[in-house]
């Protein structure tokens, strides 16, 4: 059995809904009434840099929307994709024990642009869970890149065999095994429990 002494978990999709991913999108689509398939080609060529800083959101929503009149401006398009970040309650209630218990190194590693990063870290109150944020926007570098896990790895000088990543996307867990870092793939809050209690001895 590993001594476990580091939990790296993903952000979007585990311990709070994603922030911007596809269906958010097609939300917000419907909501403001636009091409949805436009949106989409320009979100794709933007992503990368928008995940890693090289570019905001104000310039991502020029070069995706705001590239022509709207009926609708870019403050009142930016309240709507922050107010569709909810919290996934049970999985933060297993954060919060587990953070509470001061065993374990609480280090978040997640793909998010800043401006939803920094808020959605505000607004959940994550600082008190999580020592660390190993955001794509911080490192400038994107999960399932090896180069995010061996990053996490330097930072926080932690030993493979010590970690275990907590993510709900199996792409994403593929390059950590591969560096010897014990993997979860989240599927909801009972299932992460379970593992959790078998790989920590809880």
């Amino acid at each position: 059995m590993r001594k476990i002494t580091t939990l790296f978990w993903d952000i979007g999709g585990v311990v709070l809904t994603n922030g911007w991913d596809y269906p958010l999108r097609k939300r917000a689509a419907q909501k403001f009434g636009f091409d949805s398939d436009e949106f989409e080609a320009k979100h794709t060529e933007s992503e990368e840099a928008f995940e890693t800083w090289k570019i905001n959101l104000d310039e991502y929503l020029k070069r995706t929307l705001f590239f022509q009149a709207r009926p609708f401006n870019k403050e009142e398009f930016k309240t709507f994709m922050f107010s569709l970040c909810e919290p996934h309650p049970y999985t933060i209630e297993i954060v919060q024990q587990l953070a509470y218990s001061r065993r374990y190194l609480m280090v978040a590693i997640n793909n998010e642009s800043l401006e939803l990063n920094l808020y959605r870290i505000e607004k959940f109150h994550l600082r008190d869970y999580f020592t660390s944020f190993l955001s794509s926007c911080f490192l400038n570098v994107r999960k399932p890149s090896r180069e995010i896990y061996d990053k996490a790895l330097q930072i926080t000088q932690r030993n493979p065999a010590e970690c275990i990543l907590i993510d709900d996307r199996k792409q994403n867990l593929e390059p950590a095994q591969a560096l010897d870092i014990a993997t979860i793939h989240y599927e909801n809050s009972d299932q992460l429990h379970r593992e959790l209690q078998l790989k920590l001895e809880v």
